[in-house]
């Protein structure tokens, strides 16, 4: 006799978790407007870029030996991001184009590489290479000897004013784009203050993370992050509240309209409200939400210890084309974190992931080994303690918030009770009870049936 439910087997367990690591590594595009724009196109993208090549190889002029290497290292990052398009994951995002983020993705592996090539090297040779990318760099030294966070006693509207900067614009709206990748305020605000925890406890090796209170207080945690928090979940709000109804750019038939439709093409196709913890949440749902919080401090961190330990100044070209690579990068990887945090379908993390991932380590990595100087002032127990703090701190945190969505859950429940109750009229030996019912017969008469009963 044939079995009614079909059970399932190893191999259906795995191809469904195959089919949700597809979802956020390889996601397709649901509705294509213009074919031309989604074909392969391969023999044409070859044929053209060998006729650049050829042009390039036999027109230029090859005299100066370092316009020579530029032109090769730029032509090496040109033949990557053509093979990314062609053989990377899509990864968890499809708009404006797939293609885009596969562009992405390519720039973080050639990111990746580059850092091990690095991490082989010695201090010095990093240093000339450096140097020989710009030679202004072998004048400018770090000035270990300014003071930072001098005179905090002395607190005025003009003193705070004079603090606010491009750097404070950079603060407002870097949080404003977390806010958009997160999507979770108590996450935010964790790890807002997290940070300046963080700037305390390693202030004795990075002189510039000393600051007056007002400065981490007021300028930092309430202005420039809070108001990019708000800003940037007001945002999350009201792209969530929208409703996304897309046409096809082939059925519009106005000229502005077709303009205004192909910019739309650069916002997001849909909007999904997140929910990185709940009631029910397990611990290791808990702890990888934790995670998160301290690989955020890791990566700010290696922000400031690779410009300083190799001393490069704060708007230096090459920390701000590393701040918007590791943006772009971590776009899709956040993404791709919670589908793996929050979805127990999904059994891997997904590919962009594990590259900011090994990004992420190669970077401290190189950071121990050459600031071997700096790290030797090291404050071991100062570290340990603000370790202790992270994690304590953090789970101190999100535990707050899920105790936060309980308490709303249960409001919710009871709500939704009592509006059934209310909506739903009682009858008792033919008589509706509901209170909207004032006959004084109909209330003499339900108080006996109640006293009966």
């Amino acid at each position: 006799m044939a079995n009614g439910s079909r059970k399932r087997t190893y191999s259906s367990v795995s191809n469904d978790a195959e089919d949700h690591f597809y979802a956020i590594n390889e996601r397709p595009v649901d509705d294509i407007s213009l074919d031309f724009f989604y074909r392969p196109h391969t023999i044409t993208l070859l044929t053209t870029l060998t006729s650049v090549l050829l042009y390039s190889a036999f027109t230029r002029n090859d005299d100066d030996f370092r316009d020579n290497v530029w032109a090769g290292v730029r032509c090496v990052i040109f033949i990557f991001l053509v093979i990314s398009v062609l053989a990377f994951p899509n990864g968890p995002f499809t708009r404006p184009h797939p293609a885009v983020w596969r562009m992405v993705f390519g720039l973080s592996v050639l990111y990746l590489v580059a850092l091990q090539f690095f991490l082989f090297q010695n201090y010095n040779t990093v240093r000339s290479i450096l140097v020989w990318m710009d030679p202004s760099l072998e004048n400018f030294h770090i000035d270990m000897d300014k003071e930072y966070g001098v005179n905090c006693s002395d607190v005025s509207f003009e003193r705070i004013w004079s603090h606010v900067d491009v750097f404070a614009a950079s603060h407002f709206f870097g949080w404003i784009m977390k806010a958009l990748l997160v999507r979770h305020y108590g996450i935010l605000w964790t790890i807002s203050v997290m940070w300046e925890i963080t700037e305390i406890a390693f202030a004795h090796l990075l002189p510039n993370f000393v600051e007056c209170w007002w400065d981490a207080i007021i300028l930092d945690i309430l202005l420039c992050n809070g108001l990019g928090i708000w800003v940037g979940m007001k945002l999350c709000h009201y792209l969530e509240m929208r409703e996304y109804k897309w046409e096809s750019i082939k059925d519009i038939t106005s000229t502005s309209d077709k303009i205004k439709r192909a910019v739309l093409q650069f916002t997001p196709e849909s909007w999904t409200h997140v929910r990185w913890l709940d009631p029910h949440s397990s611990y290791m749902r808990f702890l990888a939400v934790c995670q998160l919080v301290v690989f955020w401090q890791i990566t700010e961190l290696n922000t400031f210890f690779l410009k300083h330990i190799f001393e490069l100044p704060p708007s230096h070209m090459l920390n701000l084309w590393r701040l918007v690579v590791i943006g772009l990068i971590v776009a899709p990887s956040v993404r791709q974190y919670y589908t793996f945090v929050t979805d127990a379908r999904c059994t891997r993390v997904g590919t962009q992931c594990w590259v900011f991932g090994a990004i992420l380590f190669t970077e401290m990595i190189i950071c121990l080994k050459f600031g071997k100087e700096i790290f030797e002032h090291t404050q071991i127990l100062t570290i340990a303690v603000w370790l202790a703090i992270q994690f304590i701190m953090s789970m101190m945190c999100l535990y707050g918030c899920v105790l936060y969505h309980r308490r709303d859950g249960k409001k919710a429940k009871e709500s939704q009770v009592t509006s059934n109750r209310k909506s739903k009229p009682v009858t008792i030996v033919g008589i509706d009870t509901s209170s909207s019912s004032t006959d004084p017969k109909i209330a003499k008469r339900r108080s006996k049936v109640i006293k009966a009963a």
